[in-house]
């Protein structure tokens, strides 16, 4: 894993949202190919943890607010979080379908159709239930200037993979939003088989 800059012009720049006003840059990853974004407000130093997102592309539930998945109103949320504290980052991770890409994901919708739940329908495609890796995170957030995080996460595994990267998560944020019918079932399943801090009373 590497971070590499594509051209002597910095891969930055100001981005107003609807949310608030960021700091955009791009992380080139050599070993993939893949441009990630860190979205970036007020200042990295500290001595505060710094309020972070770790959010894996979600084309459908992102840009076409799928109630399939939480992850557009996760992301939408912590944004929000971080102009509300005044201070915070969001790494968008080029990581779709937890790791299997945007063809197989699809696939795997397919088979969740016919009642599959979203662990096996990964594993009946030949695909991990979760491959993604989040070595390129903690190297952005170490680009970033960032040690030290307050992580807006319900999964340990990404707790658990930034420490062994060399970050400090100081604390964790559950991010637990966007519950409904289509989606209650997905979330159980990451809940009950995949080891993310759900209960029952979240659902």
């Amino acid at each position: 894993m590497k971070v590499v800059k594509k051209d002597d012009v910095p891969s930055i720049a100001f981005l107003p949202t609807g949310f608030g006003n960021f700091r955009i840059q791009v992380f080139h990853e050599e070993t993939t190919g893949f441009d990630h974004v860190a979205l970036t407000l007020g200042d990295m130093a500290g001595p505060d943890p710094v309020l972070v997102r770790v959010h894996s592309e979600c084309l459908t539930g992102d840009v076409f607010s799928s109630t399939r998945c939480d992850c557009g109103p996760q992301l939408h949320a912590a944004l929000n979080a971080i102009v509300e504290k005044g201070w915070g980052t969001l790494l968008y991770l080029r990581q779709e379908g937890r790791g299997i890409g945007l063809h197989a994901k699809i696939q795997a919708y397919h088979l969740q159709d016919g009642g599959a739940d979203t662990l096996d329908a990964n594993l009946m495609l030949g695909h991990p239930a979760d491959a993604r890796d989040y070595a390129i995170a903690a190297e952005m957030l170490e680009e970033l200037g960032v040690e030290r995080v307050e992580l807006m996460t319900n999964n340990p595994e990404k707790v658990a993979q930034l420490t062994k990267h060399g970050i400090d998560v100081a604390s964790r944020s559950p991010l637990i939003v966007g519950v409904g019918s289509n989606n209650r079932d997905y979330l159980a399943t990451k809940g009950e088989r995949m080891g993310h801090l759900i209960s029952d009373d979240d659902l």
